[in-house]
């Protein structure tokens, strides 16, 4: 597996910080809603509803918010939203997965399409790009959890494949369909973890320059910023040198 991207999870951090808490919150209940209408309505009893509701959670979504996000799922009139993965390429050939959730097919291809463009990348076909990422489960613990060889005991312990620890924090890969009794195995021996999430991990990262860097950003700002838009993915790192000047 890929050296786990330090600059990937700041981004990622900050990036739940700036962004509009109205926005977030509305792309976490839209992905409750999905996940309680193709399953039970229980967290117990549906795997990717009860991780909907921890990643909302994690950013203090109110328990209201929430339940309102389910009990929406199941009512008659409720969007019908449909899920699509895209695949293209950033600058210099950079691999970006996009993953959305949409009542309008044409309307996210439209926009996915010309922030690619704008950037001066291209969407490719489904697959062109996935192959160089594996999709596992992913579990997130705050570096007070323990230490990193404590930390893969308890994953090997709890089922889990690898461990990727570093001073922000220690990161758990296990098998998509493990990824439900693994986070339980590890809440009982460490506690709650920060996150559990499905991910599309980079099977080898590539250090990008500043002007590359910058590109890459702006496409992601962009995607991001996008309703529809769910998770954006990629393969690139950028070099501690590079990030000081960002």
């Amino acid at each position: 597996m890929a050296g786990h991207s330090k600059w990937a999870n700041i981004q990622h951090r900050k990036g739940k910080q700036d962004k509009a808490r109205s926005a977030t919150f509305s792309k976490l209940a839209k992905e409750i809603t999905v996940a309680a209408k193709m399953g039970m309505p229980d967290p117990d009893m549906n795997p990717r509803l009860r991780l909907a509701v921890k990643a909302a959670k994690a950013v203090s979504m109110p328990k209201d918010v929430i339940d309102r996000a389910i009990k929406k799922s199941q009512m008659g009139d409720a969007a019908d939203y449909m899920e699509i993965r895209y695949e293209g390429y950033g600058v210099n050939g950079i691999a970006i997965i996009v993953e959305a959730l949409t009542d309008n097919l044409n309307r996210t291809a439209s926009n996915v399409r010309s922030y690619f463009s704008k950037c001066g990348g291209n969407l490719g076909t489904t697959g062109s790009v996935s192959h160089s990422f594996d999709r596992v489960g992913e579990i997130s613990y705050p570096a007070s959890a323990g230490s990193a060889d404590d930390m893969m005991m308890a994953a090997l312990d709890a089922g889990a494949d690898d461990v990727e620890s570093d001073d922000e924090g220690h990161w758990v890969y296990c098998p998509v369909e493990s990824l439900s009794d693994v986070s339980d195995a590890l809440e009982k021996s460490l506690g709650e973890s920060t996150e559990s999430k499905l991910i599309w991990k980079a099977q080898t990262l590539t250090e990008v320059d500043l002007d590359t860097a910058q590109k890459l950003l702006r496409l992601i700002d962009l995607l991001e910023e996008d309703d529809d838009v769910q998770t954006v993915t990629h393969n690139f790192d950028v070099p501690e040198d590079v990030a000081a000047q960002l």
